[in-house]
């Protein structure tokens, strides 16, 4: 760039407002209060795991155990003597089963009927769109009756197949894809086109690799939105063999799994169920941004 093109950018940059330094201190303790008064119920359900039932019940907001012990998790894991076990093994292996399978189908059928609304010309492609925005807004609740009819009308209730093949396509998901889809340019699909690859080709080996951003930012959203999906699991299952950690964990908050408060082992086993989520989430977080940014700005 020339000098005189320097220039020009250093004058256009926009100058920015310097507040006082007490105007900015008071700022900086207003942020840190509010993010260690966000954090103030996580500090709490990670010690609150570590202490006795009757040390959470007499001093719930206290940060320090007043004996640290590790009854819970043995509990959870079944490590525990004398007492009846939590199936959380159970649980989990039944939210990683099913939160995978999801996620796999999701990414796949979702992103294949985002690139056929970006890209293919068909009849009615328009309205089909607009049907699958409209569901967005549908509230979810008023899905639960059907749901469950359809289930059990298909012989499927309170089976696996029950609980993932209704969750393997998402209209949110549909949507993001397509969106990203159209910020492709149609250039590289037509060179690929010129060198005799098929429709499925140019979207598995062309276009597909492209969407990175946007298939990472699916993945997450597909894979939180199962493992804490509660209400489909509600209405598909009833044995206990296929309970989650969410129908689960609602059941054993209700005292179905023995009387007491119980505060330890139920934040113990709320804690564990958060972490695969979150450990996602930070693996992924640069490419989530990436791919909730893509198209905001043009070129």
């Amino acid at each position: 760039m020339t000098a005189s093109g320097t220039r020009v950018r250093d004058r256009v940059r926009p100058v920015l407002p310097r507040f006082p330094l007490p105007l900015r201190t008071a700022g900086y303790v207003l942020v840190v209060g509010m993010g260690l008064l966000y954090l103030m119920p996580f500090a709490l359900q990670l010690v609150t795991g570590f202490k006795t039932d009757a040390d959470a019940a007499a001093n719930p907001l206290s940060l320090l155990p007043t004996t640290p012990t590790t009854a819970a998790y043995q509990r959870l894991f079944g490590l525990g003597q004398g007492e009846d076990g939590v199936p959380f093994l159970r649980w989990l292996s039944n939210s990683a089963l099913v939160a995978v399978l999801v996620t796999a189908g999701r990414v796949f059928f979702d992103s294949m009927a985002g690139y056929a609304l970006a890209r293919l010309r068909f009849r009615g492609r328009s309205l089909l769109f607009g049907f699958v925005v409209a569901l967005i807004a549908v509230p979810g609740v008023t899905l639960l009756i059907p749901k469950f009819l359809v289930l059990n009308t298909f012989g499927i209730f309170d089976t696996y197949t029950g609980m993932i093949l209704p969750l393997l396509v998402d209209a949110a998901g549909i949507f993001i894809m397509k969106q990203f889809f159209e910020s492709v340019p149609r250039e590289v699909e037509e060179a690929a086109r010129v060198d005799g690859a098929g429709v499925f080709r140019i979207f598995w080996s062309v276009v597909l690799p492209m969407a990175r951003p946007a298939l990472i930012t699916l993945t997450i959203l597909s894979f939180q939105g199962s493992w804490n999906e509660f209400t489909h699991f509600l209405i598909s299952t009833q044995s206990a063999q296929y309970e989650t950690l969410t129908t689960g964990l609602a059941r054993f908050t209700s005292g179905g799994l023995g009387g007491g408060t119980q505060y330890p082992l139920k934040l113990a086993a709320a804690l564990l169920s958060t972490l695969p989520v979150a450990a996602l989430f930070f693996c992924f977080q640069r490419y989530f941004v990436n791919g909730a940014n893509s198209g905001a700005v043009k070129e």
